[in-house]
């Protein structure tokens, strides 16, 4: 099973444009924000002390989110490019179990996932340096780095599920294309979760992912938030917290870290058991 894993990883990094792709949708957020968001979200805070920071951390927060699950699903491209090319029937004649190439396909999936995620990670520190931020400190890095571990492990068994109803390249490519627009909206990226009716943030919030940007905004917006709202009132602070997402509420009780961690890790256990489900049925 190690030499198939191996052999998914090699395929996926040596086509360029299977790693474009499942970026693509990061791309387009960094050039948005770049050239639209950024000094929207910004000049509504105008006047404030280190807002470019603060709005910097929160979008590059959502982004990781956001790269944990597409390229985890770019990743699964694989799974389904050999069923299409009939592939997979030569691996069945192998002496590899069809659990175990299974298990080949999600283990790859989940560490192309996090290898492509910490290396958006370490993009979006140089980026924050850049434009007058600071970097994480050693233990909020380390936060961030377990959240990346979790939240790659929830996209790889949410993703599972939907493309183990696949067998055409098209429609995994449609699939790809309709998660990759609406990713953006899920993250609280392209509008912030407080500008929406009340019912569309109730979507909002079911979904894994905004969880885990929420976690991560959490930890890299820690300390550009102390420093920008010192000396705030509280309420000030909260009623940002949760117009922008790094807070999800219901009706008045706040998501805590550990409920979102809880929510994290119980999605991916019931998606990972609806997903060996779906695929043992088709197996028969």
């Amino acid at each position: 099973m190690r030499a198939f894993f191996v052999r998914n990883l090699k395929i996926f990094f040596r086509d360029r444009t299977s790693v474009f792709f499942s970026l693509l949708s990061a791309i387009i957020i960094i050039g948005l924000y770049v050239l639209f968001l950024g000094n929207v979200w910004s000049g509504s805070l105008q006047g404030m002390p280190g807002v470019r920071f603060l709005m910097d951390s929160w979008i590059m927060a959502g982004l990781l989110a956001v790269t944990s699950m597409t390229t985890t699903m770019g990743a699964f491209g694989i799974m389904i490019e050999d069923k299409t090319r009939k592939i997979s029937k030569d691996f069945y004649s192998s002496p590899i179990s069809r659990s175990g190439l299974t298990a080949g396909y999600i283990i790859s999936s989940y560490i192309i996932g996090v290898i492509m995620t910490l290396f958006t990670l370490i993009l979006a520190e140089i980026y924050i340096l850049a434009y007058g931020g600071t970097l994480l400190s050693i233990g909020s890095l380390l936060k961030m780095i377990g959240l990346i571990l979790l939240s790659t492990v929830t996209s790889t068994s949410f993703i599972l599920f939907i493309v183990s109803f696949f067998k055409s390249t098209n429609a995994f490519a449609t699939a790809s294309t309709i998660i990759g627009t609406l990713i953006g909206f899920l993250t609280g990226i392209y509008l912030p979760i407080g500008q929406l009716p009340d019912a569309v943030q109730f979507v909002i919030k079911i979904f894994p992912v905004s969880h885990a940007a929420a976690l991560m905004r959490q930890v890299m917006m820690e300390a550009p938030l102390s420093y920008t709202f010192a000396g705030a009132p509280a309420e000030s602070v909260a009623q940002f917290r949760q117009f922008m997402g790094v807070e999800l509420v219901f009706g008045d009780a706040a998501v805590s870290a550990f409920t979102g961690i809880g929510i994290l890790v119980l999605t991916a256990v019931v998606f990972f058991l609806l997903s060996m489900l779906s695929l043992s049925r088709k197996s028969k």
